[in-house]
């Protein structure tokens, strides 16, 4: 599968990724702002956590990072709900991570384990232990994938 991505070109991507791209969690991103409710202030600002969670993915495959963390770099946000952080103001979340603690059960009902089982990786040890991975997550101010892609877009 060929993906396509404004910011890094286009790439071959592993069948996994390909799948994993094509499955539930990782399309309904298509219809979650990054900004939040931003987009409607101002159209331009349209980016999408799909857009955004493939372009990190992208961006660890042309920093030299392991399927795995790749794996890991598309499926970081899955798990955010609609207009993004916005559901933390309104449940009155002030650590603003609503969606890292919906993180797991999101994966475990979806077929993402399945996708992964089959090609031969264990969705908990790619998953649910981000800190293994050196070019996905890093502490600020270190930089990382996740924050330099979204700040590319």
């Amino acid at each position: 599968m060929i993906v396509s991505d404004i910011i890094y070109g286009d790439y071959n991507v592993d069948h996994v990724l390909a799948e994993l791209i094509m499955s539930k969690p990782v399309q309904k991103l298509k219809g979650i702002h990054q900004g939040g409710a931003s987009y409607l202030v101002n159209e331009e600002w349209n980016v999408t956590r799909y857009e955004h969670s493939v372009g990190v993915m992208l961006l660890i495959k042309k920093l030299g990072g392991s399927i795995e963390e790749q794996i890991a770099g598309l499926l970081h946000d899955v798990s955010h709900t609609a207009f993004s952080h916005v559901i933390d103001f309104v449940l009155e979340n002030k650590e603003e991570d609503y969606h890292e603690k919906i993180y797991q059960k999101v994966i475990i009902d979806s077929e993402i384990p399945c996708i992964l089982k089959k090609h031969g990786y264990d969705y908990k040890d790619i998953l649910f232990n981000e800190s293994k991975w050196t070019l996905l997550e890093q502490p600020a101010p270190e930089l990382c994938a996740d924050r330099v892609d979204y700040t590319l877009r």
